[in-house]
């Protein structure tokens, strides 16, 4: 049976998946009003900072669906996360530090998680698999979100034994590595954005955060550290996404990757694995006689998505997109601006630093710092200049937060 056979089936017994949201933002208030019409789940619990932000976000819900259902708001994610009504959470909060709580909460709470917080998978989501696995649950990226729409392309050129070569996503907005809460301000109020995730969008940390989280769930790396970042449309992708003996500008195959200018789009390029299939491509593809084509689904729903996955966990058992194990890439802490001595340090989307995407063991080796490890009580060791990599020696990392400490255990138990 199909997944909508299973929700119309669940609609039919009146026995709907109960959700339970934490963060009323744009991604989660918009992942609300999806499930008001969506047959067979209801959201029963929303929480958010703002108690309001969940109280409009319910107020929607009931608007647009069939029946009113009484929703649970607050300020209390472990309200939702505990409540006998919620069966399956989805942190909406993009927070590492609170994603770390929510992550353990729900696991303790013998729920399953998804989620829309990339940040905090990217720290832990290797530690976060293993301890969800060992409890029988679902944990788990959100379709609709870049890496997991990536990643389903990756799978279903994989499974007709093609060899993908090059994996990635077309970037949304103008790089503008400097970009803080600031700067981000007018667009964020014009697009009713949160001005912090617009920075983090613009500075070019979701980017690399997004490829890191691809990369942890299929084995690529980056090419580069930062990855190259070139501009093209669909078919210069292919041409310049080779090898550099061949014209392009990677050193390798295996990599992901991300494009200026086929945004809001994701690919892999593929390479047919013999000569019967190459021939059947070129004359599918239409493009010409060549070695590599594109695969290319032009969007990405992001949030409006996410419920399918919920609705999987539930269903199913199963994810949309996890690590395999321990960390391929990581996403490290680059001072965006001169710091002096004893200044408190903010994390993604702030005032101080931008992530940029690195292999593991390049992280290991020169001790960076993860960008999700940032903020709190993290304060500068000495004057730090624009553009540095950040480590142990530039920063004291506020060692109290849950994120640090699951970070640490994560570092044991995968060595």
């Amino acid at each position: 049976m199909t997944l909508y056979g299973k929700l119309l089936e669940r609609e039919a017994q009146h026995n709907p998946i109960k959700v339970g949201v934490i963060g009323a933002g744009q991604m989660g208030t918009g992942m609300v009003a999806q499930i008001s019409t969506i047959p067979g789940m209801e959201v029963r619990g929303i929480s958010d900072i703002r108690l309001e932000n969940a109280q409009k976000a319910a107020q929607a819900y009931n608007a647009s669906a069939n029946e009113a259902v009484d929703i649970l708001t607050s300020t209390d994610f472990k309200e939702i996360i505990d409540s006998d009504d919620v069966e399956v959470l989805v942190d909406a909060t993009g927070v590492p530090e609170v994603g770390a709580k929510i992550a353990l909460a729900t696991l303790i709470a013998k729920k399953h998680l998804v989620l829309l917080n990339v940040e905090v998978d990217i720290t832990i989501g290797p530690l976060m698999k293993k301890m969800y696995d060992a409890a029988g649950l679902v944990y788990t990226g959100s379709d609709g979100d870049e890496p997991a729409a990536t990643a389903q392309l990756y799978e279903f050129a994989k499974s007709m034994g093609m060899t993908v070569l090059v994996a990635g996503k077309g970037k949304n907005n103008a790089l503008k590595v400097s970009a803080n809460p600031d700067t981000a301000a007018e667009e964020a109020a014009s697009k009713r954005m949160n001005a912090h995730m617009l920075a983090a969008f613009q500075d070019g940390t979701k980017t690399m955060a997004e490829m890191n989280l691809l990369a942890n769930a299929i084995g690529f790396v980056p090419d580069v550290t930062g990855m190259h970042g070139i501009s093209a449309d669909l078919q210069e992708t292919v041409a310049k996404l080779d090898l550099q003996d061949k014209g392009g500008v990677l050193n390798r195959y295996g990599v992901v990757e991300y494009v200026d200018g086929i945004a809001p789009g994701v690919f892999v390029i593929v390479e047919g694995q013999n000569a019967g299939v190459k021939h059947e491509m070129n004359y599918l593809m239409k493009v010409g006689d060549r070695d590599h084509h594109i695969l290319y689904r032009p969007y990405h729903l992001c949030s409006l998505e996410t419920p399918l996955t919920a609705a999987r966990a539930v269903l199913e058992h199963d994810h949309a997109i996890v690590p395999l194990g321990a960390p391929i890439a990581e996403t490290v802490a680059v001072a965006k601006r001169d710091i002096k001595a004893g200044e408190r340090i903010d994390g993604i989307g702030g005032y101080c630093v931008r992530g940029v995407i690195e292999k593991h063991s390049d992280t290991r080796k020169h001790n960076h710092i993860p960008i999700g490890l940032v903020g709190g009580a993290s304060v500068a060791k000495r004057d730090i200049k624009d553009g540095t990599f950040l480590t142990d020696d530039d920063i004291a990392v506020d060692e109290t937060t849950t994120v640090y400490k699951l970070r640490k255990l994560q570092d044991e138990t995968f060595g």
